[in-house]
């Protein structure tokens, strides 16, 4: 079962899966980056750490702390690798001390996200270190077979991403968008982008013909691109009459349901993989991200549900994972012990537990407010080193972390000394 199991099941465990409604060109990859001659095994932790270890380590014991790095503003801002990065990463791998990168970015596969990163840090990295704000989605399978629109993302990534984890019948904005541009006549200047990232396939709406055009599920794994496209389409979908695009359900504004009708009538559940409503890129402030996507639909949906009724706006209902939700590092904290297990364990050594993970963060309000709120279930304590590289921009943070330093290297320096196993990094 996923560390997601508790949180979806219970909010959606008495909806039953509706038909099949989307047909789908069968999934294909993106142009791999040419890094190596060697492959990198997907999902494969003891290969991963012992073709990553670039000498064998200084200690004869197995350390008992691990790390997870946040990846923008840490590691990287934009396509920029920051100071101290490779080596601070080199020196873990060195001395087999395991970590993982555990972001709220995404829109990649996660194979092709860790190719990137070796390319951009100058480390390499397998693909079962990457953990991105909807790589939790991968274990959904109740969801798999419905007809999901997946929005987000540059292109065609995002449904590719989808495919990869599994969902077999996927939809995009762009697909519905390419047959019915009135949907958003305000998108016709973003046709020609649009109909490049759309399938050739007939995602029609026709409200006469109950059989077309039926979301059972809504994904939002990365960034919109088009948010007024993306607004519009979720809108409609959340005031249908059972996910039935182009319909409205009766139920809409009855007072005698709960959430006043909205919501109620078989309507799609829709899901977020990230809730920072910032992110350090290469401009000389951050940029809104898929927070502030969130934040713009809510507020259409408050107008929606409470234009002309004098009442107050209907709550959305809506699940959100990603940092600094309890979910998105319990799925972290499973995935280092699986780690370690895979690359100490056996051989008849006794396997010490896991005590601390330090999180390296930029940003208060998700990577250390989720450390410092997590209470794992298997005893690790979670420490936090907010670095200055990122979003934090110095006075009171949002979250107190356990230090504060200039960069990653420092961060790492800190954390091997509180841990008992060095004095310094080498």
């Amino acid at each position: 079962m996923s560390a997601l199991a508790p949180l979806h099941n219970a909010a959606f465990n008495s909806m039953e899966l509706l038909p099949r409604c989307c047909r789908h060109a069968a999934p294909r990859r993106l142009t791999r980056i040419p890094l190596t001659s060697r492959p990198i095994s997907r999902f494969s932790p003891r290969v991963a750490y012992r073709n990553l270890q670039t000498s064998s380590t200084s200690h004869s014991r197995i350390p008992d702390f691990a790390f997870a790095f946040d990846i923008d503003g840490v590691l990287i801002r934009g396509a920029q690798r920051l100071p101290h990065a490779a080596q601070a990463l080199t020196y873990l791998q060195r001395h087999s001390i395991p970590f993982i990168l555990l972001t709220n970015g995404g829109g990649y596969d996660e194979e092709i996200r860790a190719e990137k990163l070796t390319e951009e840090i100058g480390v390499p990295l397998d693909p079962s270190m990457i953990v991105q704000s909807h790589t939790p989605f991968a274990d959904m399978d109740e969801y798999k077979d419905g007809c999901t629109l997946v929005v987000g993302g540059e292109h065609d990534n995002c449904r590719l991403v989808a495919q990869n984890y599994g969902f077999t019948n996927v939809v995009t904005p762009s697909d519905i968008f390419r047959n019915h541009p009135e949907l958003w006549p305000f998108s016709r200047p973003l046709a020609a982008y649009h109909h490049r990232t759309a399938h050739d396939t007939s995602h029609r709406i026709d409200v006469g013909n109950p059989a077309t055009l039926k979301v059972d599920s809504i994904f939002v794994y990365n960034d919109p691109r088009d948010w007024g496209l993306d607004i519009s389409l979720i809108v409609d979908c959340l005031l249908s009459q059972g996910g039935r695009v182009g319909t409205l359900s009766s139920k809409n504004g009855d007072a005698a349901l709960p959430n006043r009708g909205y919501q109620q009538d078989g309507q799609p559940p829709l899901f977020f993989s990230n809730p920072d409503l910032w992110f350090a890129a290469e401009f000389a402030t951050p940029r809104l991200g898929q927070g502030g996507f969130r934040e713009a639909l809510e507020g259409v949906w408050a107008a929606v549900t409470s234009e002309g009724t004098g009442l107050p706006p209907v709550k959305l209902q809506r699940t959100v994972i990603g940092k600094p939700h309890r979910e998105t590092y319990l799925f972290a904290e499973r995935k280092l012990n699986r780690y370690r297990e895979a690359t100490f364990g056996g051989h008849g050594r006794e396997l010490p537990k896991l005590k601390n993970v330090y999180m390296v963060g930029d940003n208060p309000a998700s990577d250390i407010m989720g450390a410092m709120n997590y209470k794992s279930p298997f005893g690790t304590t979670w420490s936090s080193a907010l670095v200055r590289t990122g979003v934090y921009a110095g006075g009171e943070p949002a979250a107190a972390p356990s230090t504060t330093v200039d960069h990653v290297g420092d961060a790492v320096r800190w954390a091997v000394k509180d841990s008992g196993w060095a004095n310094d990094i080498d």
